[in-house]
């Protein structure tokens, strides 16, 4: 059976640098420790210790209270629905969503 794990596995995936340090690694001269200690947490990826704006977060948050009030407007009317705070919902999540893209929610996944 293939080796589907190791490096190389697919052809251009990896770099020469991360094959010699993988090289390195599996000869016991450095461990994995050892190397995540020399270059420090900011090395350990490409990414920020943070996931998201603050504003995202808001933005966020105000489409899921809209999907919260819209739903329990759904199951909690007295006598069927209570359309109003249905609708109040749905605008709720609207202006999350509208909120959302001016400020440019969709770039900040990662």
């Amino acid at each position: 059976m293939a080796n589907h794990v190791g490096p190389g596995a697919m052809p251009g995936a990896a770099s020469e640098t991360a094959t010699q340090e993988a090289a390195t690694m599996h000869s016991g001269t450095t461990s994995h420790n050892e190397i995540a200690a020399r270059l420090g947490p900011a090395a350990l990826g490409p990414f920020p210790p943070y996931h998201g704006r603050r504003v995202s977060w808001i933005a966020v948050s105000i489409i899921m209270a809209g999907f919260l009030v819209g739903g329990l407007a759904l199951i909690f009317g007295s006598h069927g629905p209570t359309w109003w705070l249905f609708w109040v919902g749905s605008g709720l999540a609207a202006v999350g969503l509208l909120t959302s893209i001016a400020t440019n929610t969709f770039e900040d996944w990662y």
